[in-house]
């Protein structure tokens, strides 16, 4: 028999009370000690002081979850990673074109079937285990099994977005079918026509020409026309390795630079998220900035192969937006944080080598993470920070499983004398899954440690 308690709360707003920090501007934070965001299904509706918003709203209106101990933040975004893939990481440590011929063709080449529909699954619990809330994935260049990770995306309750790896020269070390690009465009246009869009956007699509080492022209071309048919999204890799670029030198011998093949066929554009970038000059640099493509920053995968590391404060100083990737399986695990970290680390090392570098302060990467990742997407407006109007994809971190010496209660309050900042460079060189208390999209667990129950008694 229901209460008449229960029954108030059917449709109760959500208070979610904690230590709210976000990362408005980049390397500016923004923190309430003890705050709450208040949530009207998928929506933050409110921001501010808890005594201030549990006076304003009624008891019987407003159901609060309380997280003691805990930060909240905005869920983290990886910009850049390989389903397939997940299953390889670690494996060898060669540079990128063999490591791809060894490693990781044989393991994409056999996503299919039951193979997909066993991993997809667990690859999005995984996602959400570490605090991600938004990814961008490439999957095989198999239809079917692109079709298997967008269903159980769907079922996930993450934001997506996915898409089929399209190659026409060589895949996979083998022979090609004569209608090679005509069938990966047929292909993908049919992915995208099915999933660009469900669930009021929260799955969308991406066109996904792998680099242009293993694409032709014509490829390319047709996966940048789809894309602006369809406002979908493009994802490639640029300038990953200097063995590629003397390839693609090779391949287009009419282009200017490695900028240029893409720039000619329309993948420079705001819609298009270009992974690594770290060999590019100047007037490439420009290329892309001009031309309005974001880039996804794959700081602990460049440092896996050996690829080098990404001038950051002179993509950043050009205007271009920049987020963060895993890049499994290259990148050795999903955890953003580590991510971070490298990035932080990466630039530190460039410092040594470059005079005048800026280096990178966790506080920034953590932006990069979170409302960087989010601008990167043109989603700024939407997931990254926590603002009234913006979509409630939230993570709570326990801080005590990152303490040196953890108190003997876990709901202990954070220790004063910890400023925000401190809090961001212990979550940025310890943070993991095993700190991670609850993942939230649009304001639903997609993810939640065992633990006690948060809601106030009845």
């Amino acid at each position: 028999m229901r209460t008449s308690r229960q029954m108030s709360f059917d449709h109760a707003l959500v208070g979610l009370h904690g230590y709210l920090l976000d990362a408005p501007t980049f390397g500016a934070l923004r923190s309430r000690v003890d705050g709450a965001l208040i949530l009207d299904g998928s929506r933050i509706i409110e921001v501010g002081e808890y005594e201030l918003l549990r006076k304003r709203h009624p008891a019987n209106t407003i159901r609060w979850r309380h997280f003691p101990g805990c930060v909240l933040l905005p869920g983290l975004i990886d910009l850049h990673t390989h389903l397939p893939q997940y299953p390889a990481v670690a494996h060898g440590e060669e540079e990128l074109l063999p490591w791809l011929r060894r490693f990781i063709f044989p393991f994409e080449r056999d996503f299919t079937g039951p193979r997909a529909k066993r991993e997809c699954p667990l690859f999005f619990q995984e996602l959400a285990r570490h605090g991600t809330t938004t990814a961008m994935v490439y999957s095989a260049i198999f239809e079917d099994s692109c079709d298997v990770a967008f269903e159980h995306g769907l079922a996930s309750g993450l934001r997506l977005i996915i898409g089929k790896s399209m190659m026409d020269v060589a895949s996979y070390g083998t022979t090609q079918p004569r209608k090679i690009v005509s069938i990966s465009l047929l292909e993908s246009e049919r992915l995208c026509a099915k999933w660009h869009g469900a669930d009021e956007g929260r799955i969308e699509y991406a066109f996904s020409p792998r680099f242009a080492v293993a694409c032709t022209e014509k490829l390319m071309r047709g996966a940048a026309e789809l894309a602006e048919k369809y406002g979908a999204y493009v994802q490639t890799h640029l300038a990953e390795s200097r063995e590629e670029l003397e390839k693609v030198r090779h391949l287009f011998m009419w282009s200017k630079d490695y900028a240029h093949v893409y720039e000619t066929c329309g993948l420079l554009n705001p819609r298009a998220v270009l992974g690594h970038a770290i060999h590019l000059t100047d007037i490439e640099i420009q290329r892309v900035a001009a031309g309005g493509a974001a880039v996804a920053h794959c700081p602990s995968s460049n440092l896996f192969l050996g690829s080098g590391i990404m001038p950051f404060d002179r993509l950043h100083a050009a205007g271009i937006r920049i987020g963060l990737g895993s890049d499994v399986a290259a990148g050795p695990e999903l955890n953003m944080w580590q991510v971070m970290r490298s990035a932080v680390e990466s630039q530190k090392m460039r410092a040594y080598y470059e005079s005048l570098t800026r280096t990178l302060r966790p506080v920034e990467a953590f932006y990069l993470a979170t409302t960087g990742g989010a601008a990167a997407l043109g989603k700024q407006e939407v997931i990254g920070r926590f603002e009234k109007g913006l979509e409630a994809d939230i993570l709570a971190m326990n801080i005590h499983s990152l303490l040196p010496y953890r108190p003997a209660s876990r709901t202990a309050p954070i220790p004063s004398e910890l400023t925000p900042e401190d809090l961001i460079a212990l979550l940025v060189y310890r943070g993991g899954p095993h700190a991670v208390l609850e993942s939230m999209v649009r304001g639903r667990t997609v993810y939640a440690a065992p633990q006690p129950s948060l809601f106030d008694p009845a």
